[in-house]
């Protein structure tokens, strides 16, 4: 892979983080001291995508799923800011527009924030790892993807305690904010 755009794109993607979390970052509480900043999973997507990478980037402040173009200045790639239901394997998920100087332009949607939860290293590369290997399985049925629902619509209601003979939700409910029913 040396040599390739989307290695040099991964490098520069984790070189600007590793500086965010040593300039903007430096003395928040909310950084998790056990970890470090890493490119985890990034591989060209398919199809209409052509010239994106999708991947997890883990930080000691959050771990996103990341849409990152090969070039610094692709076409239909969100504005900062601007939100939109994407893609993303097997899910259609909603994603931010959102630029770094380095790096420009890019799209994410947050997987985990903050990271106080995650033991170390390892533990949230294996999370990321996981997230990945769900979204990029190949559907039991064919068919379009289900709609993504924007955060600020998802509906609010409290969730039933789960009763004692009930197995508790599957990481996959976890990861993409939805119950495990029908998702195991």
């Amino acid at each position: 892979m040396p040599g390739t755009a989307l290695h040099l794109r991964v490098q520069a993607l984790e070189a600007a983080f590793a500086h965010i979390g040593h300039t903007r970052m430096q003395g928040l509480p909310l950084l998790n001291p056990a970890l470090r900043v890493q490119a985890v999973g990034f591989a060209p997507l398919d199809g209409a995508d052509e010239g994106l990478a999708l991947g997890v980037l883990v930080t000691p402040w959050f771990m996103n799923l990341l849409r990152l173009p090969l070039a610094q200045a692709p076409a239909g790639v969100l504005r900062p800011g601007e939100q939109g239901s994407r893609p993303a394997g097997t899910q259609a998920l909603w994603f931010t527009g959102a630029e770094e100087a380095v790096i420009g332009r890019f799209e994410m949607c947050s997987l985990c924030s903050p990271m106080q939860g995650l033991a170390d290293q390892q533990a949230a590369v294996a999370l990321a790892t996981e997230a990945l290997a769900m979204l990029r399985a190949t559907p039991p049925t064919a068919g379009p993807l289900p709609a993504a629902v924007p955060p600020d619509h998802a509906p609010v209601a409290p969730a039933p305690a789960p009763a004692p003979s009930q197995a508790l939700p599957a990481r996959r409910g976890f990861l993409f904010g939805r119950s495990a029913a029908g998702l195991r």
